[in-house]
């Protein structure tokens, strides 16, 4: 066996380096804390080349005496500490006194630092950890860090470095996460001599957020709870403002950026039933508890925490989520395409048309190719008509022009008006009421109409499914006195139109009444009401599936399934929650399984939930069929009334509102 030996210090501050200096984001994380922890106010970070060939961090803290600017670059060296029981109770960024070390080991250093009330400051000059020159300089209060050629004595890790452009981004990425952990620090930062991110340091979080995220922050909803001695503030995305990730998830405990699958669990169980499947929240949340609730001293980048309470900081952040959530209405406008014109699109960037789009006013019925002072024929009027609102070119708008200059003068407004009568469309009847009375619907006999989005067995669809229990026409309560609303009609079947002042608004009718027959099954706390099959209906399924359905028989049994096994991966299905039928029962039997495998049997009410989510939309009005005035206004009463039916069960919106000044935005009256 080789002889032990005893590592050298320069060898074991290039191991811990290993650990905390990854990249030059890694760098920049560090003495940021470091300038935090000074009592910085102001910090300017600057790099170039992504970070490893230079980089810099200036800040207006207390600096450092001439004898600790050695010392701090010693291993384990740190002003924060003292004793043993400091550990339990750490209330600094850093705290291990190896970052320095660590960073001084790989790279040649330049540090800058002076104390307030001190007449000069101290210049040290590194190389491998090793300082190589000291000597008293002129400079303002706090720390300047100079960092050159990282990693130029390890080339094995400068291997694992990628382009500029990543290492760069990466660093602008850990000096935004400072800045949202830190919105009492003016943070600036410059790029390869461009700044690209400046905070204002006025301790407001929001303005923070709106530097980092720029208007999206204006979306986003506010949060601010106590639970049990914890604080939770910050920011979360509305249910219809998700991402396809979770990229835009950011936590901080008592200030400091961490990666938590609890936090994570907490804040997507507050969007449970209210989010679609594959979407997540966004959110910049501040979690402070107090120092010895939290041990900060179980990862090397200290990214990672171990909470005492995991109870209380899951409800802490669970409920303060949600009842931001609850607490905040929701009804996106109507969204409209904006024509994408441009000066320059029309110039070419020369300052001629390239082409010009015929408007309604133009004598549309003069083509380019025809004679001067010559109209199309009658017969060439629909071929004019399909080209009514064509772009011409320039050449041909020229022709064009010409066409209209050269008819004879006294019959050339004659002729404009005539061409104009002959191309424009037929006008439409008026109508005296916009909704026409709807003639009474025999039972669609298992028969979906043309473009109906869902369809059930007719035993199933016949009758309406009630809102509280009873018919919807039972339920409907009779219009009260004083209403700021009132119903106009219904759109293709689907949608119902409200207006309200000067707004509109569109109801999905099938959302909401999925949504109120959801809450009304989530309140009952009491076993689904179920029904038995004369035939039962096999499911197969996979080897692990059916076992996993097998071994929750409890379970099922409660959410109103009856199962037995068939053999060869099949299980038989002999009884099925009510209102649903045989074909939707076995999509949610496969389903079932499918999250059982992944665990989710330990949290038994989101399971009961997704069962509850395919009964609410089996059970609901479906889009596209003819409903009755009554049972649409009973819709209406209950979604204006109530403010949480924002979202169906599966995220969609219930309510859209389009506003008067939109309409008349496109009417071109404003």
């Amino acid at each position: 066996m080789p002889k032990i030996l005893q590592l050298s210090p320069h060898i074991a501050n290039l191991i811990a380096a290993g650990e905390v200096v990854e990249r030059p984001a890694s760098v920049v994380k560090e003495l940021l804390e470091n300038a935090v922890d000074a009592g910085a106010s102001k910090i300017t970070v600057e790099i170039r080349d992504g970070g490893m060939t230079f980089l810099r961090v200036t800040d207006n803290g207390c600096g450092m005496a001439p004898e600790d600017a050695k010392t701090a670059f010693l291993r384990h060296a740190t002003s924060k500490l003292r004793t043993a029981d400091d550990l339990a109770a750490i209330g600094t960024m850093g705290f291990r006194g190896e970052a320095l070390a660590a960073i001084a080991s790989v790279s040649r250093i330049d540090l800058l630092t002076k104390t307030p009330g001190s007449l000069t400051g101290t210049s040290l000059t590194l190389e491998a950890g090793v300082v190589t020159e000291e000597m008293e300089a002129g400079c303002p209060d706090g720390t300047t860090i100079i960092i050159r050629d990282l990693f130029f004595n390890t080339p094995a890790r400068m291997k694992f470095m990628k382009a500029d452009s990543v290492e760069g981004s990466r660093v602008a990425a850990a000096v935004q996460l400072q800045a949202l952990a830190h919105p009492e620090v003016a943070i600036n930062f410059i790029r390869d001599g461009k700044q690209t991110l400046s905070t204002p340091g006025t301790g407001g979080l929001e303005a923070a957020v709106y530097c980092v995220y720029g208007r999206e922050c204006a979306k986003m909803i506010k949060v601010d709870s106590r639970w049990e001695g914890y604080s939770l503030t910050g920011y979360v995305s509305k249910p219809t403002d998700s991402r396809p990730s979770r990229s835009l998830q950011t936590f901080f405990v008592n200030d400091r950026p961490v990666k938590s699958r609890l936090l994570v669990s907490a804040l997507e169980e507050a969007y449970r039933n209210q989010i679609m499947v594959g979407k997540f929240p966004a959110c910049v949340l501040h979690l402070r508890l107090p120092a010895n609730a939290v041990d900060v001293n179980v990862h090397p980048a200290k990214t990672e925490v171990k909470f005492l309470s995991e109870k209380a900081v899951f409800d802490c952040v669970h409920y303060g989520v949600l009842g931001a959530l609850n607490k905040t209405p929701d009804r996106p406008q109507v969204q409209f395409s904006q024509p994408k014109t441009s000066i320059s699109s029309l110039t070419g960037g020369t300052g001629t048309p390239q082409s010009v789009t015929r408007e309604v006013s133009h004598p549309s019925s003069v083509t380019p190719s025809a004679p001067s002072g010559h109209l199309p024929q009658r017969g060439r009027q629909e071929t004019a008509s399909s080209n009514f609102f064509r772009t011409m070119t320039a050449g041909e708008f020229k022709t064009f022009s010409a066409a209209v200059s050269d008819a004879p003068q006294p019959k050339k407004e004659a002729a404009i008006a005539t061409a104009a009568m002959l191309e424009r469309p037929a006008p439409m009847p008026i109508r005296e009421q916009i909704i026409l009375p709807q003639p009474e619907m025999p039972p669609l006999e298992g028969r979906c109409p043309a473009g109906a989005e869902e369809c059930i067995p007719p035993q199933s669809a016949a009758p309406t499914a009630p809102l509280e229990g009873e018919p919807l026409e039972q339920t409907a309560l009779p219009m009260p006195e004083q209403i700021s609303w009132r119903m106009v009609g219904e759109l293709y079947n689907s949608y119902i139109i409200v207006e309200e002042g000067d707004n509109a608004f569109l109801i999905d009718k099938h959302a909401a009444h999925e949504r109120i027959l959801f809450d009304k099954l989530k309140a009952n706390q009491e076993a689904i009401s179920s029904q038995s099959l004369l035939t039962p209906v096999p499911v197969r399924l996979s080897a692990e599936g059916a076992a996993e359905l097998l071994s929750n028989r409890p379970l099922l049994e409660e959410l109103g399934f009856e199962i037995d096994e068939f053999g060869e991966n099949t299980v038989l299905l002999r009884q099925i929650p009510m209102d649903l039928s045989p074909e939707d029962a076995a999509d949610a039997a496969e389903a079932l399984a499918a999250d059982l495998l992944t665990g989710r049997q330990e949290r038994k009410d989101t399971v009961r939930d997704e069962i509850l989510h395919t009964v609410a939309c089996k059970a609901a009005i479906k889009a596209g069929w003819h409903t009755d005035e009554r049972e649409l206004l009973a819709l209406v009463q209950q979604v204006m009334a109530r403010e949480d039916l924002k979202y169906c069960p599966h995220g969609r919106p219930i309510c859209v509102t389009l506003s008067k000044k939109q309409l008349e935005k496109q009417f071109k009256r404003i």
